[in-house]
């Protein structure tokens, strides 16, 4: 079970090593003492987060600032919570692990999988953990590589954070791929389209995740009902 769940996540593993090593060098040119850079990829553990948070500090943004858009940044992590709920309910102590570790990637992977495989209970407990814990590892691998780079060796990381965007459009079109309901893919793209010509280029995101939730929320009967 353990190398099928290696397996399955080697797309996550190309994409967080190199991501996590660009979060590292940008931490390595902050203030912060490097080990700072290693718990953050530890205990916060959010690519997007991450960066958000680089990029605060630098600003010098203050305490209530920084959880307010972290907030506001992860709160689609939420809904992913609720939507795996019924699979990991009868899980030991790891169902915490895996709520925990339920980042954009690792929930793309497991639903795919879900779709794809057929476990029983215990073997599906083992494949959540495993596939959570080994997503866990690339990143602070690849952080630890970044910060290691980033103090030791000069390197200019321009571009690389491209990397996330790609990872998302892969982990989306294999998670449509194995979906039955399509509509949530075609709103986003719609939504997209509409927010970057209306929505403010700086709030883009902030509007473009609160309207996204406004639709589901109140069109949820529409969209869950089989053409």
């Amino acid at each position: 079970m353990f190398f099928r769940s290696f397996i399955q996540t080697l797309p996550v593993l190309m994409g967080y090593l190199p991501l996590g090593i660009a979060f590292g060098i940008l931490f390595a040119n902050t203030s912060f003492a490097w080990y700072y850079g290693i718990l953050c990829a530890m205990l916060i553990f959010t690519g997007a987060g991450q960066f958000l948070l680089v990029s605060l500090l630098a600003a010098h943004a203050g305490f209530f600032q920084i959880v307010i858009a972290s907030f506001l940044l992860n709160i689609r992590h939420l809904f992913y919570s609720l939507s795996i709920m019924d699979d990991i309910r009868h899980f030991g102590i790891g169902k915490y692990y895996v709520l925990f570790g339920l980042t954009d990637e690792t929930f793309a992977v497991l639903k795919s999988n879900q779709a794809t495989l057929k476990l029983n209970s215990k073997d599906l407990e083992k494949n959540y953990l495993y596939i959570t814990f080994l997503d866990h590892i690339y990143w602070i691998a690849g952080c630890g590589i970044g910060i290691f780079l980033g103090e030791y060796f000069a390197f200019n990381p321009k571009g690389i954070e491209f990397v996330l965007t790609a990872l998302f459009s892969v982990l989306t079109l294999v998670l449509l791929q194995n979906s039955t309901c399509k509509k949530p893919f075609f709103i986003a793209i719609l939504l997209g389209i509409f927010g970057l010509v209306v929505f403010p280029k700086e709030d883009f995101l902030i509007f473009s995740l609160l309207s996204g939730i406004a639709i589901l929320l109140i069109f949820k009967p529409l969209i869950a009902k089989k053409a």
